[in-house]
């Protein structure tokens, strides 16, 4: 299985590194490929970068190599998106609180966007939760929240059109340090919005909208480290906030920067042999995308996305080499998706436009937020119990001894989060992984410690820890799982009482 993704990393004038010794040759010759998409010639991929253009073309490659059929626009393996970007560039721009600044993407970090203010002098106001009922005097004012995720407190969306209806002029969210399911992440890569190049402006597109370092808290309320610590406190735990304005005032310049891009999806199809289920589709996905160059984390400034998804991209072609001259009774559209990083794009972009017939797609299996860096016992499982698709990941994780479980955090909104939510929004049946833990063992240890150290930073690269069992073995689990939707006599369907049913 080795030698056809060998001929292609030979082909693009890559130099395979040895493999480290592995369970099995289909686990090398994954890992492989893992290397030749997240080596650092690739450039952390970033959407609409030569170095995302050079890992698609390598991509295209090797599913030609495995004999797939070109599924992308004009007879071609590729699906362009012409994209918008809008960033806000750190040389030039500037943040003060009462003429005391604020280091850009470490204390704060701005969203970008193309009517956002950027000359900034206003007073700032510190209201709590930020529900509609502290917003009685904020016109004219930037407003300062504690983000918490909270049940019954305002989340995001609610702050921000709470803030808006009062006349601000701005909001500010204090990251929850408390949030340790998913802890926040300083400093900011960048500060970058990609949408498509005909999207209307985002919802407030007028405002100016960021996020503070709670560790910033101090010098920007001007009131002391112990002032803030109080607020962390008590809002970390839900508990009643003051409601204040800061001395002195809010003041930002900033520089933005506005570029077109284009961005592919590597779309190929491989087709099935029965007679009528090959006119049905199966697509497999993952996202070949990932952030490219940004703020370095020690020392090192390149995001390289090993795990976050350049493996899954290559589990994606390894399951091609497997297969190569031998179909599956349905079709199985290989998608390896652009933009994921920047809100889902390409995605959302092949089911607005799909280069298929929408209605013959029958399921997406989605690879990403995998991570295999303890022992497989336990995948927690996307829409599990809202379509049969979820009977076939019991059936198959039960005959490899894996547990399965719906997602104990829902608070992270990771269904939302992946390419496989567009699928599910058009209503087709779709599904993702996360390993699992429990609660308290070394394994969540380490799964916590990989999001504090390593997720979108430049440390998840080749050289981070990985179990090669556990990878072995979830990637036996994605091949058999393929295998049994695309051979199934049957169809996934949604369950009669899914929320996603009849969509």
């Amino acid at each position: 299985m080795m030698l056809p993704f060998l001929l292609a990393i030979a082909a693009a004038g890559h130099r395979p590194p040895r493999a480290p010794a592995l369970p099995d040759r289909d686990t090398a010759a994954w890992w492989q490929a893992t290397q030749a998409l997240s080596g650092d010639d690739m450039e952390g991929r970033d959407t609409g970068s030569a170095g995302y253009d050079r890992a698609a073309r390598l991509v295209a490659a090797g599913f030609a190599r495995a004999g797939l059929k070109p599924a992308g626009d004009n007879g071609s393996f590729f699906q362009t998106l012409r994209l918008g970007d809008v960033t806000i560039e750190k040389e030039g721009t500037s943040v003060a609180m009462g003429g005391r600044p604020l280091r850009f993407l470490y204390d704060l970090t701005l969203r970008a966007s193309p009517g956002m203010p950027t000359q900034l002098d206003a007073p700032l106001a510190f209201r709590g939760y930020c529900g509609r009922d502290m917003m009685a005097d904020v016109r004219g004012k930037v407003v300062l929240c504690y983000g918490t995720r909270k049940p019954g407190l305002p989340a995001a969306p609610e702050r921000i059109e709470a803030a808006k209806a009062g006349g601000a002029i701005g909001l500010l969210t204090i990251a929850d340090p408390s949030f340790t399911v998913e802890p926040p992440r300083w400093p900011a890569a960048y500060a970058r919005t990609v949408s498509f190049e005909d999207a209307p402006p985002p919802a407030n597109d007028d405002m100016l909208i960021g996020t503070v370092n709670a560790d910033a808290l101090g010098a920007l309320l001007a009131g002391g480290a112990s002032g803030a610590e109080a607020i962390v406190a008590e809002g970390s735990a839900g508990r009643p906030l003051p409601a204040f304005d800061a001395p002195g005032r809010l003041v930002a310049h900033v520089v933005l920067s506005h570029r077109a891009l284009r961005s592919d999806n590597v779309l190929a199809l491989l087709p099935g042999t029965d007679p009528v289920l090959k006119n049905e589709i199966v697509v497999v996905s993952a996202h070949l995308d990932g952030y490219g160059f940004g703020e370095a984390v020690d020392g090192d400034a390149l995001y390289n996305g090993a795990f976050d998804d350049a493996a899954y991209v290559a589990l994606l072609q390894q399951l091609a080499d497997r297969r190569a001259g031998k179909g599956y009774r349905r079709s199985v559209l290989f998608a390896a998706f652009t933009g994921e990083e920047k809100g889902l794009l390409g995605a959302t972009h092949f089911t607005d436009h799909p280069t298929v017939p929408l209605k013959t797609i029958v399921a997406d299996i989605n690879l990403d937020q995998i991570r295999p860096i303890f022992p497989l016992d336990l995948l927690t499982v996307h829409a599990l119990n809202d379509s049969s698709l979820g009977d076939d990941v019991r059936e198959v994780a039960a005959r490899q001894k894996i547990a399965v479980r719906i997602d104990p955090e829902p608070e992270r909104n990771l269904l939302t989060r992946a390419d496989h939510w567009p699928f599910i929004r058009k209503g087709i049946p779709a599904t993702g992984f996360v390993f699992g833990y429990k609660p308290g063992s070394p394994s969540e240890k380490i799964y916590r410690g990989w999001y504090e150290t390593r997720y979108h930073r430049p440390q998840d690269d080749l050289s981070q820890p990985i179990n090669w069992q556990a990878a072995a073995r979830f990637n036996r689990f994605f091949y058999d799982l393929t295998q049994k939707v695309a051979d199934a006599p049957a169809r996934p369907a949604w369950k009669a009482d899914s929320a996603y049913a009849g969509r």
